[in-house]
């Protein structure tokens, strides 16, 4: 594996804005294929054979206004072969076709036939699909406040691997609100799609076949419980720079990682300046000298940079006392301050965003008590669960339409698993530690401390929630606009695949199902 590349020689590309194919006032349509290409990562290292989103790694962004319909006909154009090690030994996969598609839109209100369903994943021009396929045109309805969304695969049981090829990309949904706010915008407001990945000498992505220390009885390949690559890429290129002004920026930061959780930082000792989560703005601007985001998670920050003129400022990613020396992943990219002020800059860093009102005032329909559970397969692998159901187990979370219900994950597992919700944003309200030590002898919750409340950078709307191990995370959420079939699930998506994600149908209760 080729781990010696030189950082920061590379600049940060700005992914490209998709051009829809036509637009009237009833809809925007775009068209995205799915294909395999080669892309040159890193100045010393040959072009890597890739999956994405119209060819390109991470896929274009598509940027929409609120309230304005867009369908998307997603195309799978890959080949039949999967250029990275399946396991076949669960979900039947053994007698699926070997590449299989869906996409998810995550953080997107939409109707269940264009969430990205794991059963409805399709091969290549649609020859062979899915048991729950209804079409490859998806309906974004973008009724929702203007927020970070992103888009990624979500196939059944490959989810990590099609991610891991280069499937991922942003959509952004804007509304007329943010235009007033003389936010940083135009070429000061920039993505940043944050991964880790690995790769062999030939330029060719690395993911291990099993884990690191596999039994005689497992089978080859097997699927590891979590994977971290030995490289930061950002926007598809390894360790970039950017060169910017004097001035204030606006970042879009993603963690696109399948496993790995990020704690940055700025060499500089400056504050990034929280303006939004993954439901859209929150209500007052959070200045935080540390980001935790794990898999999955969006914040909208402003960074200034305009004390910093001449400056090269670090984006570190903080690897805890214990790393291994050798790891190389506590940078992530480079802040050059050497571009020229191009004219003044008028933009602010707001104090008071938006109005967000609590989910609390609502009638609290049901509490949910949902166990993060670590258990092993019948081969001995580690197996984790949710409630230790698994995902061919009937039903359980059934949600009736506008209803609101309180969601209590009890992690007792000995690391933190972030879970996402379809179709919804919900509230974070606490967390609470209870002795996880105590609860693996007898069963029993006995707390260790009162409940805290989110973080001042979580009290938005959020789809996607950090819940620590020995802790009782609670968040609040109205399901709706929209009945059917959606799922939830850990966001490590080594977790996901196996066996960390369960349907969730969101019901009618004045309808016969």
């Amino acid at each position: 594996m080729n781990n010696k590349l030189k950082k920061f020689v590379d600049a940060l590309p700005i992914p490209k804005t998709m051009k829809p194919s036509h637009k009237n006032k009833n809809e925007t349509f775009y068209e995205v294929e799915m294909t395999e290409f080669r892309q040159k990562l890193h100045r010393d290292l040959r072009p890597t054979r890739l999956w994405g989103y119209n060819g390109q790694f991470p896929g274009p962004v598509i940027d929409v206004n609120h309230g304005e319909p867009v369908n998307i006909k997603w195309t799978n154009k890959l080949p039949d072969k999967h250029l990275l090690p399946i396991d076949k030994s669960f979900h039947n996969l053994d007698k699926l076709p070997e590449v299989r598609t869906v996409t998810h839109l995550h953080g997107s209100e939409t109707k269940p036939e264009s969430d990205g369903y794991p059963e409805a994943w399709y091969t290549r021009n649609s020859r062979e699909t899915g048991p729950d396929f209804k079409t490859d045109v998806y309906h974004y309805p973008n009724q929702q406040r203007g927020a970070t969304l992103w888009y990624h695969d979500h196939a059944m049981g490959i989810t990590r691997l099609n991610v891991y090829a280069g499937l991922a990309g942003m959509y952004l949904i804007r509304d007329e609100r943010e235009k007033h706010m003389q936010l940083p915008a135009g070429d000061y407001e920039i993505p940043l799609i944050i991964m880790d990945r690995s790769f062999q000498d030939n330029g060719d992505l690395f993911y291990p076949p099993q884990p690191d220390d596999p039994q005689e009885n497992w089978p080859n390949p097997s699927i590891r419980p979590f994977f971290n690559g030995e490289t930061n890429v950002v926007n598809g290129k390894i360790w970039p720079y950017l060169e910017v002004e004097p001035r204030k920026y606006r970042f879009r930061i993603l963690n696109a990682a399948n496993t790995r959780a990020y704690q940055l930082y700025l060499d500089s000792g400056q504050s990034f300046y929280q303006i939004g989560s993954d439901g859209g703005l929150m209500r007052k601007t959070a200045k935080l000298t540390t980001l935790a985001i794990e898999p999955a998670e969006r914040f909208d920050v402003i960074i200034d940079f305009s004390n910093h003129k001449g400056e090269t400022i670090t984006l570190k990613n903080d690897l805890g006392p214990d790393a291994d020396p050798e790891d190389e992943t506590d940078d992530v990219m480079q802040f050059n301050v050497t571009l020229p002020l191009s004219s003044k800059d008028t933009s602010r860093i707001p104090g008071h965003l938006t109005h967000i009102p609590s989910l609390k005032q609502n009638s609290i329909k049901r509490i949910r008590n949902l166990k993060l559970v670590g258990s092993t397969d019948d081969l001995g692998r580690p197996l984790l669960l949710l409630d230790n159901k698994k995902w061919m187990d009937p039903v359980t979370e059934t949600p009736e339409l506008n209803s609101t219900e309180i969601w209590s994950f009890i992690n007792i597992t000995n690391f933190l698993h972030p879970i996402h919700i379809h179709l919804i944003q919900f509230q974070v309200l606490d967390r609470r530690p209870f002795d996880l030590d105590r609860y693996n002898k007898d069963g029993r919750i006995v707390f260790t401390g009162p409940a805290k409340p989110p973080l001042s950078n979580e009290k938005g709307w959020k789809d996607t929630v950090a819940a620590p191990a020995g802790e009782i995370t609670r968040v609040i959420a109205k399901f709706g606009p929209f009945t059917g079939d959606y799922v939830w699930h850990c966001h490590i998506l080594e977790h996901e695949d196996y066996d960390m994600m369960r349907p969730m149908r969101v019901i009618d209760p004045n309808k016969r199902e």
